[in-house]
């Protein structure tokens, strides 16, 4: 159904930047090299720039750059890739896609985020890498996480795909973007993402040299040099329309950023005193980005009916995510049960997301706010 408050609006924030997106369009079909045209190589610079981070090399799709950094880290079928239960499929499909084995580790109960105290009674001799996921906006604990892989010898992978702008602080004050902290970091710009194309479109980020020449050849058809393959490889690649609009949106992402952090603000304020619902938590660590803003309720009662009074009163939200991976069927093979992860199983039957964009107005999330307190 259509509803009157949607959870994105992305074409009223294309009316804001009209006239710089079609400008930017308008010289790549002027100029007419739709693949790997100089936009592309733009948008890798200048986003390169804005992480802090020394590669940035662009693919398909946020999926793709999750399945080329586990094949530039030369794994083997059946080593063992730790993650998170509670994210997009994408995370750990790409794992068994590989050969690889996902285990699963319980996620925070306030951050959403794999708990990093029990990854380490996860490892084993045939684990390979870390795969945290910066869900919803803010950072995984990266810093004793990257400890814990140190004294393993693990790669770690980032998904950062929810998360670009986010900012880590380690204990002496540095400061890192989500997805340039580990080995590899991984991003989708799929159009609802905090900063997203027109379609499809991903990024892999890594500050190894020899690493990012990996991960180029791979996206390449494992190719360095035309008609020659070292290995094999994908064919994935941001095309120069995507590029183009990602250049002209990256011009803003700070302040996409500053109006999702207003709006989460605002949301805090009209929610506060509901006794039967938790905000949000923000670590004290790392900022968030608010890809989604979403709200865990006392029950999964409580969650059904609210979310069928918002659905009555023409506001959409959603349920990320219904049915945590270990329970998923396409998984079953790996032997994991109900109960397994319990704070995952919690939350997949009390969240719900509620509208959440650049767009958002106070007058809207009043309306919003009035439905879930009963006023």
């Amino acid at each position: 159904m259509s509803f009157s408050i949607p959870m994105v609006d992305l074409c009223g924030q294309y009316q804001k930047i009209k006239d710089e997106v079609d400008s930017a369009l308008a010289e790549v079909l002027s100029q007419g090299v739709f693949i790997n045209g100089g936009k592309v190589q733009n948008f890798q610079q200048k986003l390169s720039l804005f992480l802090h981070c020394r590669h940035v090399i662009t693919c398909g799709n946020g999926t793709d750059a999750l399945q080329i950094a586990l094949m530039a880290l030369n794994l083997r079928p059946g080593d063992e890739v730790i993650t998170t239960p509670f994210t997009f499929v994408a995370t750990a499909e790409v794992v068994a896609l590989l050969g690889l084995k996902p285990v699963f580790v319980d996620v925070d109960a306030d951050t959403y985020n794999i708990n990093v105290s029990l990854i380490e009674s996860a490892i084993t001799p045939r684990t390979r890498v870390i795969l945290p996921v910066h869900l919803f906006g803010q950072c995984a604990d990266m810093e004793p996480l990257l400890e814990i892989a140190r004294r393993h010898n693990l790669y770690v992978v980032e998904d950062a795909c929810q998360a670009i702008g986010a900012e880590y602080t380690f204990s002496d004050g540095r400061k890192c973007m989500a997805g340039t902290m580990g080995n590899i970091g991984c991003m989708s710009f799929f159009p609802s993402k905090n900063l997203g194309c027109f379609g499809d479109g991903g990024a892999i980020f890594t500050q190894d040299d020899a690493l990012a020449q990996q991960l180029c050849s791979i996206a390449n058809h494992g190719s360095t040099q035309k008609y020659h393959h070292e290995r094999v490889g994908l064919n994935s690649r941001l095309d120069t329309i995507q590029a183009a609009v990602l250049e002209v949106k990256l011009r803003h992402l700070n302040e996409y950023t500053a109006a999702r952090q207003a709006a989460a603000a605002t949301y805090n304020r009209m929610l506060s005193g509901v006794a039967w619902l938790k905000k949000p938590l923000v670590a004290s660590n790392c900022t968030h980005v608010y890809h989604q803003y979403t709200l865990r309720l006392d029950s999964g009662d409580r969650r059904s009916a609210l979310q069928q009074k918002l659905t009555e009163a023409g506001i959409a939200s959603m349920v990320y995510y219904p049915v945590p991976l270990h329970l998923q069927p396409a998984f079953s093979a790996w032997g994991y049960h109900p109960g397994d992860f319990p704070v995952a199983e919690a939350l997949a039957q009390t969240v719900l997301s509620l509208p959440m964009h650049t767009e958002l107005t106070e007058e809207v999330q009043r309306k919003i706010c009035n439905i879930i307190i009963g006023k």
